[in-house]
């Protein structure tokens, strides 16, 4: 973090013949005022991350009050479920280079006015139009937020071994952030509406936008002032955000439609021509949006194979368990959300043992472990948890312990390899691709693995994803 202290310009006479003829000497050390702490800095940005996450999962277990309550089919909850996710993936990389462009917390804070007030709008929608728009605006504006707190995140931290030990951390917050979903959206659904669930969003943006000025520091646009500034790549980023909704659009339709329904190939293949054309763009453009370079890394790639791998794990157990629970053995929203309480004891737990490990084993053995033991959680889940005669103790639990433990540390492995090495100037573009992993790997693995059958075996499927990139990881330090 910048020191508080600045230089004062000398008061020294600008030629000779004006020069006092015996200067009062300077003083040989000033005193320097002690730095902040970044840890409040650190607490407030990773509270408004978990939030977004929570803001993705909030509306998964009131889902079926509120097709009752607004009369929706299938089809529209599967829309309105993904809304917010479509603009958080689709618009994520080039939010990432806005607060590349502009700085960190003015994009932070121009993101968390979107958010906030599309938050504060949903809950007031009457029918269901008006709250699929809010959902869209809502993420729009967590796709600004996201990678530019990230940014300020490498201000804060602009030593690497500090900004590894912080990004250990980070990683975790995503999980974290679905899991509080899960469990406050059943409570407050339950206790009074499911429209009180956009409370939590409301307050936490009131609480940044109140507190950013003071805690955070005002990371500069393009900080490497040695280097010209950045041009938007508006070319490639229009072709990013269009072809991303569009292909993440058609594989949330697979729920609902045949595979080989016009409703599904139309954007999927659209949109997977659009990522082509973008693809092409970014080799012959001068300042492209996403560097060809920034992911041919290795380690990069294998870090964000695992936070799109875990994502959708953790994703699809939270959709498919609440389905289950609720559907098939036929409780209550509340019931189900106090399920997954042991879910969230373990991840808080696991949490707080994964910068230790990182630092004692390396990032690349952690997140092997992690996803090792996250593959043994999601095979138990899918061998006895969906069974409604299984009784909950030795059905469920052990999986819901297993599980987390895994996510948690194979989070925070694979956030720190996928940003290792990244210069202060791209912390915005590192943001983006780190979070767009994470928002693509439920909509695009879980959707295929769902395309097998039976809930079980999509579970199964996703199981032995995990134990294979555990291997690959396993070999790195």
């Amino acid at each position: 973090m910048p020191s508080t202290t600045t230089a004062r310009a000398s008061t020294a006479p600008a030629s000779p013949a004006q020069a006092s003829p015996a200067p009062s000497p300077a003083p040989a050390h000033r005193p320097r005022r002690p730095q902040r702490s970044p840890r409040p800095a650190f607490a407030l940005l990773g509270t408004v991350q978990a939030t977004l996450i929570f803001t993705l999962a909030s509306l998964a277990v009131p889902l079926p009050r509120i097709s009752a309550e607004l009369r929706l089919d299938r089809a529209d909850l599967i829309l309105l479920s993904a809304a917010y996710g479509l603009t958080f993936a689709g618009l994520l990389l080039f939010g990432g280079r806005l607060a590349d462009r502009y700085g960190g917390r003015r994009a932070l804070t121009a993101g968390l006015l979107v958010f906030g007030v599309a938050s504060a709008l949903a809950p007031l929608t009457p029918g269901y139009g008006t709250l699929l728009a809010a959902r869209f605006a809502q993420g729009l504006g967590a796709a600004l937020v996201a990678p530019a707190a990230m940014g300020v995140l490498r201000a804060l931290y602009p030593a690497p071994a500090a900004y590894g030990r912080a990004m250990a951390t980070w990683g975790g917050l995503a999980v974290l952030g679905a899991t509080a979903g899960n469990l406050l959206s059943g409570v407050i659904s339950a206790a009074a509406s499911w429209r009180w669930t956009f409370a939590v969003p409301v307050a936490v943006t009131a609480a940044a936008l109140l507190l950013g000025p003071r805690l955070l520091p005002d990371a500069a646009p393009d900080q490497d002032p040695t280097r010209p500034a950045r041009g938007l790549d508006l070319p490639g980023a229009l072709l990013a955000t269009t072809g991303i909704t569009l292909a993440s659009y058609g594989l949330v339709l697979t729920d609902a439609r045949p595979w080989g329904s016009a409703d599904v190939l139309v954007p999927l293949l659209g949109g997977l021509a659009l990522l082509a054309g973008f693809a092409l763009v970014e080799r012959r453009a001068a300042d492209p949006l996403l560097p060809p370079a920034f992911l041919r890394d290795r380690r990069r790639g294998l870090g964000l194979a695992a936070v799109a791998l875990t994502a959708s794990g953790t994703a699809g157990v939270f959709v498919l368990l609440s389905l289950a629970l609720q559907e098939g053995r036929g409780w209550s929203a509340l019931r189900t959300s106090g399920a997954f309480v042991p879910f969230a004891v373990a991840l808080l737990l696991a949490g707080r043992a994964a910068g230790p490990l990182i630092r004692r084993y390396g990032a690349g053995r952690a997140t092997g472990a992690g996803l090792g033991t996250g593959a043994v959680g999601l095979g138990l889940l899918a061998a006895t948890g969906l069974d409604p005669a299984v009784p909950y103790a030795y059905g469920l639990l052990p999986g819901l312990l297993l599980l987390p433990v895994g996510a948690a540390v194979s989070f925070a492995g694979a956030a720190v390899i996928a940003t290792e090495g990244v210069p202060a100037r791209d912390g915005g573009l590192a943001g983006g691709v780190l979070n767009t992993a994470m928002e693509l790997g439920p909509t695009v693995v879980f959707a295929a693995v769902l395309t097998l059958g039976t809930d079980a075996a999509s579970l199964a499927a996703t199981a032995l994803g995990f134990a294979a990139l555990a291997a690959a990881a396993s070999r790195t330090r």
